[in-house]
C-alpha cells in the first residue's frame, strides 16, 4: 500500500510541476549540480561523474554530441556468469528491472540506465540512479529496479527508501 501511495504521490507531483513550471533542458552543468546533491563528494572527470550511492560505485557518462546520458554501476566480473543467472537477468530486463538494465561490456556486468540528455527531467534522472543502484544491489536475489514488485514482502519498502532519500536531496535543484 505504501508503494502505491508513493507512486501516486510522484505522479501527482510530476503532473503539478508540468502544469506550473517546465524544466529547462538537461545539460552537463545542470546534471552536475544534481549529481552533487546526491553525493557531495562526487568527482567530475571530463564528460563523466563518479559517485557513491548507498555504498555503490556509480558512473554517469554524458555524450553531448549524441545528446545521451548513461548511468552505470559495476556489479561483478562477467567471467563465470552461469546460464541460469543470464536467463534471470534477461527476465528482469523484461519485467522487474524497470528502466534500469543488466548489461555486459568490457568483461564487466553492469546495471545501466540510458536516456536522451536534453529532455531528461530531474526526477527521471534521480529515479534512474535509484533503479540502477537497486538493480546492482539486488543482483543475485530480487533482480529489481525497486519501484514495482509483486508480493507483499518487505523488499519494496526498503528499496523505495533509497528513491525517497534521493528525491528529497534533489528537490531544491
Amino acid at each position: 500500500m505504501r508503494l502505491i501511495a508513493i507512486l501516486f504521490s510522484l505522479l501527482a507531483t510530476s503532473a503539478l510541476a508540468e502544469d506550473t513550471v517546465s524544466e529547462p533542458p538537461m545539460t552537463y552543468e545542470r546534471l552536475g549540480r544534481i549529481v552533487l546533491t546526491l553525493d557531495p563528494e562526487a568527482q567530475p572527470r571530463g564528460d563523466m561523474f563518479e559517485l557513491r550511492i548507498s555504498g555503490q560505485h556509480v558512473i554517469v557518462v554524458i555524450d553531448r554530441v549524441a545528446d545521451r546520458m548513461r548511468v552505470m554501476a559495476p556489479i561483478r566480473e562477467a567471467d563465470g556468469i552461469e546460464a541460469d543467472e543470464m536467463r534471470r537477468m534477461m527476465q528482469a530486463n523484461f519485467d522487474s528491472a524497470l528502466d534500469a538494465r543488466y548489461a555486459l561490456a568490457n568483461g564487466v556486468l553492469w546495471s545501466t540506465y540510458i536516456h536522451p540528455l536534453s529532455p531528461l527531467e530531474r526526477d527521471q534522472f534521480i529515479e534512474g540512479v535509484a533503479q540502477t543502484v537497486n538493480a546492482a544491489q539486488t543482483y543475485g536475489t530480487l533482480y529489481t529496479g525497486g519501484l514495482l514488485q509483486f508480493g507483499a514482502g518487505d523488499s519494496g519498502a526498503l528499496q523505495n527508501d533509497l528513491l525517497e532519500e534521493l528525491l528529497k536531496r534533489g528537490q531544491d535543484i
